[in-house]
């Protein structure tokens, strides 16, 4: 009996001293260049997009780096889901028509924001409609699609509107 009651109180003590839950936040990089747009554009800009999630927190973290694009920049934004992974096209999934603040009209930049994923305006309408009417459902879509390589980051341009660089985002070991 004296034993069990040790465990008993031992156990609600790892309980008491274990988190309520962990955050979940895994990073995803991207190297955006025109051979990697579909179809290839042949542009010399490139750039660097890291992505950080956490589903926990509800947080999508954007840091963006690019340079020498053919022409000024118009939108950038997030696609998913492709239907195979590294290729093909998707729809755009977060905000629209681009991230907030995002430098437009400039051939080079940075861009760094954090988006809470609880929110509606963190994302495409039709990307949340298209995943159950939810932020919820919009948000396990993309950690899926982030997981299994079927999202991308675009950057459009003037001289290229469909996009001038893209990158699929990959996990960071």
């Amino acid at each position: 009996m004296k034993s069990l009651m040790g465990m008993t109180i031992l156990t609600a003590a790892a309980f008491l001293i274990a988190p309520a839950s962990q955050a979940a936040l895994i990073k995803y990089t991207a190297n955006l260049t025109g051979a990697a747009q579909e179809p290839p554009t042949g542009s010399p800009g490139t750039g660097t997009a890291v992505v950080g999630f956490d589903n926990v927190k509800h947080v999508l973290s954007i840091a963006v780096t690019f340079t020498g694009l053919s022409s000024n920049t118009t939108v950038a934004h997030i696609h998913c889901c492709t239907a195979m992974p590294g290729v093909g096209t998707a729809d755009v999934a977060t905000t629209t028509p681009t991230f907030p603040g995002f430098p437009a009209g400039v051939t080079s930049g940075s861009y760094d924001m954090t988006f809470d994923t609880s929110l509606e305006g963190s994302w495409n309408a039709a990307f949340i409609t298209a995943n159950g009417g939810t932020t919820s459902g919009a948000e396990a879509a993309l950690a899926a699609a982030l997981a299994a390589g079927k999202a991308y980051f675009n950057l459009h341009t003037s001289a290229f509107p469909p996009g001038e660089i893209r990158g699929f985002l990959t996990a960071v070991p």
